[in-house]
């Protein structure tokens, strides 16, 4: 495996970001990660902030090597959650959805690193202005929230417009995905799905298995109509609720 820039700016082994999932990425999935190498992720989602603080303990409690906290925000708690990462001494912050502008003096007065998830170049390039260590350039074929522009456009684009560091993400799930990423100017990987399937990781096994047998059509994207677009699994539910979003139910 070749060491890279983000190896060095996180302390990792491996060039990888466990993506920060939603009620998913807890202390046992981002200990694990980290113990292997890589830098594990507790995900803050919309998480009280007492599940948040007892989360970092219990990821120090089974780890010693780095792990980062990913704040969605989003949600109307992220002031609580950006001083909770202070308190908490969380050395590695992962911002998505949403503009973490007005935090970044505070964590940087904390000697906390600081990597926004962007999905354009214009952020990219404003995120880099503001001081951040580096970013994660994620394209549409990512899970959860995502954009509209593709992985493969997208990383070239944000690597000849910044002087940070660029990780990408979306679509990536193994080796020859970081290989192309690295291509692409890309200094290492973020992926979120292929951990889902982890022994230590703690969704139920029906949802494992969906993952696992899922082919290259087997998602859709909804919430595009709102402006928050989100790639799922395609099921009833999901195709229900596309429906109502072709009736602007």
């Amino acid at each position: 495996m070749f060491k890279s820039i983000i190896c060095e700016l996180l302390g990792i082994k491996y060039p990888l970001i466990q993506g920060g999932m939603a009620w998913i990425a807890d202390a046992e999935l981002a200990s694990s990660v980290s113990n292997a190498g890589a830098l594990g992720v507790v995900a803050a989602g919309y998480a009280p902030g007492e599940w948040i603080k007892e989360e970092i303990r219990k990821t120090k409690r089974l780890t010693e090597k780095p792990f980062g906290l990913n704040i969605m925000l989003l949600n109307p708690n992220a002031d609580e959650i950006a001083r909770i990462a202070v308190q908490e001494g969380v050395k590695v912050i992962i911002t998505g959805a949403g503009n973490p502008g007005k935090y970044i003096e505070m964590w940087k007065e904390n000697n906390i690193l600081v990597l926004p998830v962007i999905p354009s170049v214009a952020l990219a390039v404003r995120m880099e202005r503001a001081g951040v260590d580096a970013v994660i350039a994620e394209g549409g074929e990512a899970g959860g929230h995502v954009g509209e522009t593709t992985t493969m456009s997208l990383i070239p684009q944000v690597a000849d417009a910044i002087k940070i560091p660029v990780l990408a993400a979306g679509g990536i799930a193994d080796g020859r995905g970081l290989a192309a990423a690295w291509m692409l100017g890309a200094s290492g990987v973020q992926i979120g799905t292929r951990f889902l399937v982890a022994y230590e990781c703690n969704v139920h096994k029906n949802y494992k298995q969906k993952i696992i047998t899922a082919r290259d059509t087997s998602t859709i994207v909804t919430g595009r109509p709102t402006g928050h677009p989100v790639r799922i699994i395609k099921n009833r539910l999901a195709r229900d609720f596309q429906q109502l979003e072709k009736r602007n139910a």
